[in-house]
């Protein structure tokens, strides 16, 4: 299940998509153009008193039936479909939101007190932090079902979605493999393939409400005499449009169907990979089998969505032919093949307050099982950040950037285990104001004050002038703990606090980036890091620049250059030293006589510029690029913790979601 197998796997699904959306339109202009060449015939021909014989009308019929009345019904069809599709596209355009408020559901939170949410939002933060994407914002739907969903264009936009249910009745343990599931999605490519799904079909589901409308009509047209027509034109057509609408509706949910049982399969195999653990989610498909509600919801346009759930979320006629979930049996036993065969009568799962806390992560669940940290053995857990946490460089194996980028999409429980420690290692203050919406622009500033005096004493008069009074008094009070805070917290706590900075008015959020600018200018120069944070945070919070083509990676000599040439000079002061690293990564890229570009012109507007043409290049191309920057981070054998982070800062900008290097402290 390799990440980048599976995105070109996706883009290629997304064609076959097109192609069967496409032959399924051109059904519909087949089925139109006939059934409106018959009404033609039938009310146009012969003697109105005297019935029109059969031979007669599939003559009349066929005799209508040229290039004229077949193609404004093309037109016809193919404007309604595009008009119906790019509408639900333009509702769609902010991507997850856009669909958990459609479903009714609410953000919760981040700073939330309330236990069972901050069950779940734990579990969240720890996922994303182990598999290298930025926290998703979770919403909650008010229904007791156990459902859960991802949905959004690229894990830039994407949301997490639980129900009440999901929260009350499910473990912690269970509630991971959950999440992973849903978190399975976003790495594959799935969500964005499901919107599209949604954007097609309500094209598709126009027509039929078009024929609807007319046939609403027709009763109140009044005719000029006896003889007229008209209504009887318009009632005719609008009944083939609902005909029509309603055939192309239903062979658009089988294939939405199709699709759609066969990645929950993979959804849930790489839920087991993600936490070694199949009880997790065997455990919640148990328990939906044995609610009264199984994964049903009440919500109005849950059948819209119906293809993004974790669980079948409508009772379905016509069987699997229409169920967009394989059955419980089935996904269960593939994950559990010892399964005995019994549901569980799911029970609210108590929550206390020690289990919340980052480090109550490993300890023994209510249920009795071993927590991810005893399955994954405390002296691995141990090794993953080393034993003393204050470091500016690592020393990784020859192999650590590759293990990573094996690890893209398919996070291990050394992942997991990492998220767990760096969360725990996170002072509570710090952690506690990356989920305030007010205190997370504070910690932004922060991170970016500069440790020379000089220059952090105008950072923070440029604050004083421009930033809100309550977030600059949050900065002064957070400040000494982020002055002195260990370099690789920056990064996790950066990614805490994208779920509140996603909830920043318009007005709020042209003040937090006028004030980032101030910040960075505060030196008259732009440092790798402060690009680096900057562009998480941006490429995070607002919408990707669209436009550009998708790109081969032979085509980018000049832009991998830039991004080779600045992950060498930040490993080093030594020109000699970062010459090496470029040589070492160029011999991976499919270019000749690569040349490393001069210091001073490895500037954050060529970074800007690279990043956004690389982040079009296929797939595959992407991980060979991704191979050759690893190589010059890790040429050395050390990897300083700005590397990692510009490294990190560059995979978040090429859509790729790049694992924590794993690595003893020096």
């Amino acid at each position: 299940m390799n990440f980048f197998e599976q995105q070109e796997r996706a883009r290629r699904n997304t064609v076959r998509l097109v192609v069967l959306m496409g032959l399924a339109v051109v059904s519909l202009i087949a089925i139109s153009s006939i059934a409106v060449a018959a009404i033609l015939a039938f009310l146009g021909g012969g003697d109105p008193d005297e019935p029109l014989a059969p031979e007669a009308l599939v003559a009349d019929t066929v005799a209508l039936l040229d290039w004229t009345l077949v193609g404004s019904i093309a037109i016809l069809v193919i404007g309604v479909v595009i008009a119906g599709s790019l509408f639900k596209h333009f509702q769609l355009r902010s991507g997850g939101k856009a669909v958990a408020e459609s479903l009714g559901a609410r953000p919760i939170n981040p700073a939330t007190t309330n236990f069972e949410e901050r069950k779940v939002l734990n579990v969240v933060e720890e996922m994303a932090i182990a598999s290298g994407i930025p926290v998703p914002p979770v919403y909650v739907m008010e229904d007791e079902s156990i459902n859960a969903f991802a949905a959004g264009h690229t894990p830039q936009d994407a949301v997490i979605g639980v129900t009440r249910g999901c929260i009350r009745l499910l473990t912690r343990e269970e509630l991971q493999g959950v999440v992973a599931h849903e978190f399975s999605h976003i790495f594959h490519g799935d969500m964005r393939l499901n919107t599209r799904l949604v954007a097609t079909l309500n094209g598709i589901l126009l027509i039929g409400l078009m024929g609807y409308i007319m046939l609403r009509s027709a009763p109140f047209r009044r005719g000029g005499n006896s003889r007229d027509n008209s209504v009887f034109i318009i009632l005719a057509i609008g009944l083939v449009l609902v005909v029509v609408g309603f055939a192309g509706t239903f062979f658009g949910n089988l294939i939405k169907s199709a699709v759609s049982r066969q990645r929950e399969f993979l959804a849930d195999a790489s839920a087991v990979q993600f936490t070694r653990n199949p009880n997790g989610i065997a455990g919640a498909l148990k328990k939906i089998g044995g609610n009264p509600l199984r994964a049903r919801l009440e919500a109005v346009n849950a059948s819209e969505y119906s293809h993004m759930f974790f669980g079948q979320a409508l009772s379905g006629g016509l069987g699997r032919l229409m169920a967009t979930h394989p059955p419980l049996q089935e996904r269960i036993r593939r994950v559990q093949s010892d399964w005995d065969g019994q549901f569980v009568v799911p029970q609210p799962a108590p929550v206390s307050q020690s289990e919340l806390g980052p480090e109550a992560m490993g300890r023994v669940r209510n249920s009795g099982q071993a927590g991810p940290r005893e399955v994954l053995g405390a002296a691995a857990a141990g090794a993953v950040l080393g034993s003393t946490l204050p470091a500016q460089q690592v020393t990784l194996g020859s192999n650590a950037t590759r293990e990573a980028i094996n690890a893209i999409g398919q996070p291990t429980t050394d992942h997991v285990a990492y998220a767990q420690q760096t969360l725990a290692a996170i002072d509570p203050e710090l952690r506690d104001a990356a989920h305030d919406i007010y205190s997370a622009r504070a910690l932004i500033y922060g991170l970016l004050l500069d440790p020379s005096e000089d220059v952090r004493a105008k950072q923070l008069k440029a604050l004083e002038q421009h930033a809100e009074p309550d977030t600059y008094q949050h900065v002064i009070r957070l400040m000494q703990k982020l002055v002195s805070l260990d370099p690789r917290l920056r990064l996790p706590l950066v990614e805490l606090s994208l779920p509140a900075l996603k909830q920043l008015s318009d007005r709020q959020d042209a003040i937090f980036k006028n004030c980032l600018e101030h910040l960075i200018a505060a030196d008259n120069q732009v440092s790798l890091m402060e690009w680096a944070l900057h562009r998480i945070i941006v490429h995070n919070t607002q919408p990707p620049p669209g436009g550009l083509k998708v790109t081969r990676l032979a085509k980018r000599k000049n832009e991998s250059e830039v991004l080779v040439s600045a992950l060498a000079y930040a490993g080093t002061q030594d020109q000699a030293a970062a010459q090496e690293e470029f040589k070492a990564a160029a011999e991976l890229l499919p270019f000749e006589d690569m040349t490393i570009l001069p210091r001073d012109s490895v500037k954050p507007a060529a970074l800007e510029k690279a990043v956004t043409f690389l982040a079009k290049v296929v797939p595959a191309d992407k991980r060979r690029l991704l191979e050759a920057l690893g190589k010059a981070v890790e040429h050395d054998g050390v990897v300083a913790v700005k590397q990692a982070e510009l490294l990190r800062a560059i995979a978040d900008s090429l859509h790729t979601p790049l694992p924590p290097l794993l690595a003893q402290s020096r």
